[in-house]
């Protein structure tokens, strides 16, 4: 089958830094479906992985999690899916990826694609989905208030993949005020667009347009990006027993003993967790995977696609990269179909 691959860690103007590689067809064990892959998309964990993690000498890393596909084969143990199905889904971290033909994937954390979204449109939106959800309601909580806070989620980089479908997560499933953040008047369009009630610049401290609003302090801080550019913002803005979650990785440590005065939380997120270490719980991805897909199909909610670059090689998948790399994407790039 094909596949793209990366044998050594290169920057991305490197013409080997990524490859198109032939590799032998997989076959489903266990929990695992076989699917043949009809669009991917490209994610900042795709560029990380790329430029750091380890390759053996002689063997190829496939990179990619999300996909949309066809379940082609099962193996015996699975009971959720059958051939046929039309799946969405983010994969794991430590096993191989999407940018192949045919890939293999524990069924318990996939979801049934909406039926109203192309392969493409679906392909935008599984890991993000998956990590603004359980960000949002399985680490913060934001279903539970927090007491004498004004009840509302800031979302920095709310034009980002995450921030996308985050903003629209909180205005369809709570009653929270939701504000978004964005530097340029395109990506603020786009904030507005998905949901936000109010729109920010965090380019400018943000700590001081909460103050400028007069309405009080939020109680949840979701940081997508730049968390420790921001950080004093934060707990200067931030409710007491107020909760920050964090998905990035903070290019400076922070000094957590600062979040002791205002008793404040924080909730860590990487949407791999539960299939890397197999926890008892890992068959919520599915769940939630599958109440995103029926609020697309309800117009709830729609897709983060904002580009199909074009079919899955390793010429389109070095141009995904590099754009992701600048740090000036909105919302999500797929690449559809070998």
């Amino acid at each position: 089958m094909r596949a793209v691959g990366f044998s050594e860690n290169l920057p991305i103007t490197s013409e080997n830094a990524l490859l198109d590689i032939e590799l032998p067809e997989p076959e489903a064990k266990g929990r695992d479906l076989l699917v043949e892959i009809k669009a991917v998309s490209v994610n900042p964990v795709d560029t990380k992985q790329r430029r750091l993690q380890p390759v053996e000498a002689g063997q190829y890393r496939i990179l990619g999690f999300d996909a949309a596909g066809v379940v082609r084969a099962v193996g015996p143990d699975v009971k959720l899916f059958k051939p046929g199905d039309e799946v969405f889904y983010a994969g794991a971290v430590n096993r191989p990826g999407t940018n192949a033909e045919l890939h293999l994937v524990d069924e318990r954390i996939v979801g049934k694609k909406p039926s109203s979204l192309s392969f493409e449109e679906a392909a935008a939106l599984p890991l993000t989905a998956i990590t603004a959800y359980e960000t949002l309601f399985h680490r913060m909580k934001v279903q539970d208030k927090v007491a004498s806070a004004w009840n509302a989620v800031l979302v920095i980089g709310g034009a980002g993949g995450v921030g996308s479908i985050a903003i629209q997560l909180l205005r369809e499933l709570t009653d929270a005020t939701v504000i978004g953040t964005g530097s340029r008047p395109e990506t603020q369009d786009w904030i507005r667009t998905l949901g936000a009630h109010h729109v920010l610049d965090h380019s400018k401290p943000l700590a001081k347009q909460i103050a400028g609003m007069a309405i009080g302090n939020p109680a949840f801080v979701f940081s997508t990006t730049e968390t420790s550019d921001h950080i004093n913002d934060i707990l200067e803005m931030i409710a007491p027993q107020g909760r920050l979650g964090l998905i990035d990785d903070p290019k400076e440590p922070i000094d957590i003993r600062q979040f002791k005065r205002k008793a404040l939380s924080i909730h860590w997120e990487t949407m791999f967790v539960r299939p890397v270490f197999q926890t008892a719980d890992m068959i919520e991805q599915y769940k939630l995977l599958n109440h995103v897909s029926e609020l697309v199909d309800a117009g709830k909610i729609r897709t983060t696609l904002s580009d199909v670059i074009g079919p899955i090689n390793a010429a389109n998948l070095k141009k995904a990269h590099a754009r992701i790399e600048s740090g000036t994407t909105r919302g999500k790039l797929v690449l559809s179909g070998f």
